[in-house]
């Protein structure tokens, strides 16, 4: 069964969008996944807690069918606001679900292109009714974006900020407490390549999310002053060493020949 709790921080989640940590991990990963669908003309997509639908919006922007799906309804109340605001055109592209992922074969119908959940599996006991349900709602030839907790580098954040006990007590555990005061958990590229094998996925690509960041609490500046950091960010992100210590991974799947 899904772990409920984020529920509890979903009004903190908010007023994290526009600081400076939020901006940054919104922005690189829309270029990530830009990479990923480049070329690939009108995707159906499956946005798999979609919350305010950042993401979605870009794509559906884009030109792709989205589907948003999110337990929170006040998220979708987001969503749905800015929704109102783009062309109709967009509009048309886009439908919101309220409901768990793990309910996806019964709330959404199938095949899609492209299934995406983002910052999802660490608030789940176990991701593996998860996996399954995005493995049964995507096509032969899908592609799965996932974003998780950096169960490589446990240690960096509490690091960076300067909290030297916590950083000791993080190098043995991949639990941990988030900015929103939820308690969550890690994972790693191996446990997910291993997780999703039995359903056909092979991992083509994967990305550090917030390398420079992550323990940046101010408001974000004007987007004018963001470029070299950025520009920085989308770099660490996509080389080693720089990825393996960023605070998310951005893990990108396909199905079938490629």
């Amino acid at each position: 069964m899904p772990n409920t709790s984020f529920a509890a921080g979903t009004e903190q989640w908010i007023g994290e969008l526009g600081r400076l940590r939020g901006v940054v991990r919104q922005h690189v990963v829309a270029a990530q996944l830009a990479e990923m669908v480049d070329n690939s003309g009108p995707m159906r997509v499956l946005d798999v807690g979609c919350g305010q639908g950042t993401q979605s919006l870009l794509l559906a922007r884009s030109g792709h069918h989205v589907t948003g799906l999110d337990v929170s309804a006040e998220l979708l109340g987001q969503f749905a606001d800015a929704l109102a605001g783009e062309p109709a055109e967009v509009q048309s592209r886009v439908r919101l679900l309220q409901g768990p992922g793990e309910a996806a074969t019964e709330l959404v119908d199938g095949p899609f292109d492209l299934v995406m959940c983002h910052g999802v599996l660490m608030y789940l006991d176990d991701i593996n009714p998860m996996l399954a349900a995005l493995s049964a709602v995507a096509g032969e030839r899908a592609r799965l974006s996932l974003l998780i907790r950096n169960g490589l580098a446990m240690a960096m954040r509490d690091g960076l900020r300067g909290d030297y006990p916590a950083a000791l007590r993080a190098f043995d555990t991949r639990q941990y407490t988030n900015r929103l005061g939820l308690h969550a958990q890690a994972h790693t590229p191996d446990v997910l390549d291993r997780a999703l094998r039995p359903f056909g996925w092979q991992r083509r690509r994967w990305y550090g999310v917030r390398v420079f960041t992550d323990h940046s609490d101010e408001p974000s500046p004007a987007a004018a002053e963001l470029t070299d950091l950025l520009a920085a960010e989308l770099q660490a992100g996509a080389r080693d060493p720089y990825r393996q210590v960023a605070a998310l991974l951005h893990l990108c799947y396909a199905r079938g020949a490629r």
